[in-house]
């Protein structure tokens, strides 16, 4: 299926990027498990919300490390499905499944108070959403992914600001909400506004605007970082990305666009509903109680919290 049958086991899944993810997973319920009575205030976290850690995990390693990686080297549009698993759909699951009380433990970290300025909302959104459509600038994306360790560095940027621009939306902590819901509804178009350019540029581009998708030469040097094969053997054996699909890399390009801009739309819908969810539970008085429990919490600790 699209060429998967001519890529081996360890090309396709990549184990040591598994193990990692196994052993990260591991962590957690460490952490939330025989840890747990270290930190204070914790309680036990309720299945649904290992659930949600666990499928982000899942997610993740699917983008980065599973067919969905490997295929986004081949075709653009699996590279934009890899792109929204990793930072609209990863991301807020994993963010959600960590406790509060993890949360507040993370947070006293001294150093990271240091850097709060970042998860301000105009800040963050302006981060995230500007260095993901920097990236896909034709001339930055190609540098990008024929460098093996600027390629890595980027992502991982693009994770941390990604988790910024995430914590203003599923924050679980009301001592430390910037946001009302309000502010919430109009942080959410402002994330759609920001990437709509990028967007449209790779939808209504006239040709196709990254060489690591159309020129075989490029193609094969980018495939060369996720497989064994090295850059001769695959133009020998394939020829170029052309040989894995149906799709020209024009109509390849618009797809991927696509895909993206709907993904979006449809996780910041999903938003908004999670969002007037909240906001008609704080109109009945609900999220005034978990605040005055929080602050309980915060003031039996002895502890003095400032808001991101």
């Amino acid at each position: 299926m699209l060429g998967l049958e001519y890529f081996s086991f360890t090309e396709l899944w990549s184990p040591l990027f598994l193990a990692l993810m196994i052993l990260v997973t591991a962590g957690y319920f460490v952490l939330i498990g025989p840890l747990a009575p270290r930190f204070a205030a914790s309680t036990a976290v309720p299945f649904w919300r290992r659930g949600l850690f666990l499928c982000g995990m899942l997610a993740l390693y699917l983008a980065q490390g599973g067919p969905i990686s490997l295929l986004g080297h081949i075709l653009f549009s699996f590279h934009m499905v890899s792109m929204a698993l990793s930072y609209l759909v990863a991301v807020p699951l994993i963010m959600l499944g960590i406790p509060d009380w993890c949360w507040r433990a993370l947070l006293r970290v001294n150093p990271l108070r240091g850097f709060a300025f970042l998860a301000k909302p105009v800040t963050c959104a302006l981060l995230f959403n500007g260095l993901f459509s920097l990236y896909h600038l034709p001339a930055v994306h190609d540098y990008v992914m024929l460098h093996f360790a600027v390629h890595r560095l980027y992502y991982g940027v693009l994770f941390l600001t990604s988790a910024l621009m995430w914590w203003n939306l599923i924050n679980p902590l009301p001592e430390r909400r910037v946001l009302s819901g309000l502010g919430q509804v109009g942080f959410i178009f402002l994330n759609m506004v920001l990437l709509t350019p990028a967007c449209g540029l790779i939808i209504f581009a006239d040709s196709p605007l990254y060489a690591t998708y159309s020129d075989p030469n490029a193609w094969a040097k980018a495939m060369g970082y996720c497989v064994t094969q090295s850059p001769a053997a695959l133009l020998q054996a394939f020829g170029g990305p052309g040989f894995f699909g149906s799709l020209s890399p024009k109509v390849d390009q618009q797809v991927g666009g696509i895909v993206m801009k709907f993904i979006q739309e449809f996780i910041f819908a999903s938003m908004l509903a999670y969002v007037f969810y909240h906001w008609y539970k704080k109109e009945n008085g609900q999220d005034d109680a978990e605040l005055s429990a929080a602050s309980s919490d915060l003031a039996g600790e002895g502890l003095n919290y400032k808001s991101w």
